[in-house]
C-alpha cells in the first residue's frame, strides 16, 4: 500500500547514492566505520540538524523505549530515549528500520546496535528531507512492559506561526545543515520531534479520508479557515503550519480506517510516533486514535441560470472513459444535473479515449461521450451535444493510451454552437473578422498546438458559441500538472516548482490569442476556462490576465470559498474561469461536491460562471 512506503533498496546503496549526490557527511568508508567506545544516546544520532552527526555510523547499544511497532510498508519500529537531554532541537525518538516483521512490543526496553542512516523518502532527487533511522539492527529486549515516554503536545500554542526557515542563504538552498530553532519554525519544530512520541487533542479534519488509508487535520482551528470547514491556502507564504497528517500503526484488515469528510472533527486523542514520508511528510502514525465525530457540510448545488443568462461551467471528470463501470457515469451525470444545474456550456477535462488507458493507438472518444450525455439525459438533464478535437495518439500526456482531451458539451435547446472549418490536432485556429466582429478560423480548434508549451502536454480547445444572438468564445484548457514539484516540506525552503515554467509559457500562449480577439473586438466575450493546475495567486494566473485581457472570476469570492481542490490539507484553487472585460456582471460558485469528500466521483470541483451577454 502507498501509505506505508516501503524501503525496496538496500540501505547499503541508498546510503551510497546519498553520498555520492552530496546530500549525506562522511565518506563510504564512514559507512563501515569502528563502533563507538562510549554511550551513544539517541540525541547524540539526532543531533541539532536534519541529517545525523553520525551518519554512516555503527552504534551499538542504543537504548530507548519501544513507542510504535509497524508490521507492514517499511517494517519496522520507533524507540525513544525516556532521560531527555535539555536541548530542544535534538529529538529523543528514532526509528530502527529492520526490513521484516519486528519481534518487539510496544513498551519493550531495547538495546540496539546498526547503523546510523539518512533515509530519503522518495529518493535524493524528489527534495523531500531525509528521516534518520537505525538500520542493519540487532536487537536485545531487556524488560517489557514499561511505561512510555510522555508524549510531546502538538497544538496551536507548540507549533510556531512561521513555517520554515529561509533556505536562500544556504548550501543549495537546502535547510538541511542548518541548527533547528523549533520554537521559531514549525518545520523545525515538527523535525525536532522525528521518531518521538506526540499527541494532538481534538482537531478539525481538513483532508478527506483518502484510498491510502490517511487524512489531515490542523491544530489550529483558526488558521485560514475555509467557509466549510478547511483550511485554505491563500499565498506562498501561508503554509498552514497546524496541518498534520494521521496515519494509524494498526493494519486496516485488524482496524478499519475511520472515513471522515472535511469539517468532521478527529475527538479525543491522537498519540504515535512522528514520522516523516514521501506523500505529505510530517505524519502521526497513530498508536492511538481518536473518534471521528461527522461534521454538517453536503455536496453544494448551484443556483440555476435565468432565462437570459448563460450559465458556463468546466468539470475535471478524471479519466472518464467506457470501461468505467456505470456507476461512475451516472454520479458524474446526477452532479451535472443536481449540483450544477445542467449549465448550458460545459468544458470537460479528463475525457479519454474509447477503450481507456488500452494503448493500442486509438484516439476517438464518441463512445465516452455518448454514454455520459446518455447518462446526462437518463439523469434528468438535456441532451446535449459534444465538439472536441481528437488528439496524436499519446500527445498530449496523462496516463498512456488514455489520449485525456477537453470537450464541449453544450444545451443545443438554449446554445448554438458556429461550426466554422473544424481543426484537427496538428491544425492551428487563428482569429479573423466577419462582418466587423471576431471569429474564429477552425471552430473548434485548437490554439497553437505546435507550440513547444504544449507538448506532452493537453492543448487548449476554442470554440464559438452563440446566445440569444450575441457571440461567446469559450477556450477549454488542461494546463501542465505539478509532478516534479517539491513538496512544502521539501528540505529546499522554498520549495522549487519546476512545473510552472511550462504552465507559465502555455498561459502566455493563451493570452496572447485572448489578445488577438480583443484586437479584433475589444467588447468580444471571451471565456478562458478549465483545469489551469495553478493557484489564482500563482506567476500562471497572473500570465493569463496579463494587460487585462482576462479577470479570475474567483477572485470574485471571499478567500474562504476560493478553492477547487483539497491537497494534504491545503484547500487550494487548480480550477479556473476566467472572463474577458467586457463579461463585467457576472456570478461565480465553486461547487464543492468532491474535494471535501472521502466519496469522490473526481478530485476536482466544478465551477460555473453565469452572466448575461
Amino acid at each position: 500500500m502507498r501509505s506505508s512506503h516501503p524501503r525496496s533498496a538496500a540501505v547499503a546503496a541508498l546510503v551510497a547514492t546519498a553520498l555520492a549526490t552530496g546530500l549525506l557527511a562522511g565518506t563510504a568508508d564512514a559507512a563501515e566505520g569502528a563502533v563507538s567506545a562510549d554511550p551513544i544516546r539517541i540525541h547524540d544520532i539526532q543531533g541539532t540538524t536534519r541529517i545525523s552527526p553520525l551518519n554512516g555510523k555503527a552504534v551499538a547499544d542504543v537504548e530507548g523505549i519501544v513507542t510504535g511497532v509497524r508490521t507492514y510498508g517499511s517494517r519496522g519500529f520507533w524507540i525513544q530515549d525516556p532521560d531527555a537531554d535539555d536541548d530542544a532541537a535534538t529529538s529523543e525518538g528514532v526509528f530502527v528500520f529492520t526490513s521484516s516483521v519486528p519481534t518487539v512490543a510496544v513498551g519493550d526496553a531495547v538495546k540496539v546496535s546498526g547503523t546510523v542512516g539518512e533515509y530519503v523518502p522518495g529518493g535524493v532527487n524528489s527534495g523531500n528531507q531525509s528521516v534518520t533511522q537505525i538500520s542493519k539492527p540487532t536487537v536485545t529486549v531487556v524488560s517489557s512492559g514499561n511505561a512510555l515516554p510522555q508524549a510531546a503536545a502538538v497544538n496551536e500554542y507548540t507549533v510556531p506561526a512561521a513555517y520554515a526557515p529561509n533556505g536562500d542563504t544556504a548550501a543549495g538552498g537546502s535547510i538541511n545543515g542548518l541548527t533547528l530553532d523549533p520554537s521559531r519554525y514549525a518545520l523545525d519544530f515538527y523535525e525536532s520531534l522525528e521518531g518521538m512520541n506526540v499527541k494532538i487533542g481534538t482537531s478539525r479534519v481538513v483532508g478527506a479520508t483518502d484510498p491510502y488509508s490517511e487524512l489531515w487535520v490542523t491544530v489550529k482551528g483558526w488558521e485560514n479557515t475555509a467557509k466549510r470547514g478547511g483550511t485554505v491556502y491563500g499565498s506562498y507564504e501561508s503554509q498552514n503550519t497546524g496541518r498534520l497528517q494521521i496515519q494509524q500503526l494498526a493494519p486496516v484488515a485488524q482496524q478499519p480506517f475511520p472515513v471522515a469528510n472535511v469539517g468532521d472533527k478527529l475527538t479525543g486523542t491522537t498519540e504515535g510516533p512522528l514520522d516523516f514520508n514521501q506523500f505529505g511528510g510530517y505524519t502521526l502514525v497513530a498508536r492511538t486514535l481518536g473518534t471521528v465525530k461527522a461534521g454538517t457540510i453536503a455536496p453544494e448545488k448551484t443556483k440555476a441560470q435565468a432565462a437570459g443568462e448563460l450559465a458556463v461551467a468546466t468539470y475535471n471528470v478524471e479519466n472518464l472513459d467506457p470501461t468505467d463501470p456505470q456507476e461512475k457515469f451516472d454520479a458524474l451525470a446526477k452532479a451535472v444535473v443536481e449540483n450544477l444545474a445542467s449549465p448550458d456550456i460545459l468544458a470537460l477535462e479528463e475525457i479519454q479515449d474509447d477503450n481507456g488507458a488500452k494503448n493500442d493507438g486509438v484516439v476517438s472518444a464518441g463512445q465516452t461521450l455518448t454514454k455520459f450525455t446518455a447518462a446526462i439525459a437518463a439523469a434528468g438533464g438535456p441532451a446535449y451535444q459534444w465538439k472536441t478535437v481528437d488528439p496524436e495518439n499519446n500527445k498530449d500526456g496523462g496516463e498512456p493510451g488514455g489520449n485525456i482531451r477537453q470537450v464541449f458539451l453544450y444545451n443545443p435547446a438554449r446554445v448554438s454552437f458556429t461550426e466554422r472549418a473544424p481543426g484537427d490536432a496538428a491544425t492551428a485556429t487563428g482569429v479573423t473578422s466577419v462582418n466587423g466582429k471576431a471569429a474564429l478560423t477552425h471552430s473548434p480548434g485548437r490554439i497553437d498546438p505546435a507550440n513547444p508549451a504544449w507538448a506532452d502536454s493537453r492543448k487548449p480547445l476554442a470554440g464559438e458559441f452563440v446566445f440569444k444572438g450575441k457571440t461567446v468564445f469559450v477556450i477549454a484548457n488542461h494546463f501542465g500538472s505539478k509532478g516534479g514539484d517539491e513538496g512544502l516540506t521539501s528540505h529546499h525552503q522554498p520549495p522549487v516548482r519546476s512545473s510552472e515554467a511550462k504552465r507559465l509559457l502555455q498561459a502566455q500562449a493563451v493570452n496572447g490569442f485572448v489578445k488577438n480577439v480583443l484586437a479584433t473586438d475589444k467588447n468580444a466575450n471571451v471565456l478562458v476556462l478549465g483545469d489551469i493546475n495553478d493557484f489564482e495567486f500563482s506567476a500562471t494566473t497572473e500570465a493569463l490576465a496579463d494587460g487585462g485581457a482576462l479577470y479570475p472570476a474567483i477572485k470574485s469570492l471571499p478567500k474562504a470559498e476560493r478553492y477547487s481542490y483539497v491537497y494534504q490539507g491545503n484547500a487550494q484553487v487548480l480550477d479556473q474561469i476566467l472572463t474577458s472585460p467586457a463579461i463585467k456582471n457576472f456570478t461565480y460558485d465553486s461547487v464543492h461536491i468532491n474535494a471535501e469528500f472521502a466519496a469522490q466521483n473526481s478530485d476536482h470541483d466544478p465551477q460555473v460562471l453565469r452572466f448575461r451577454p
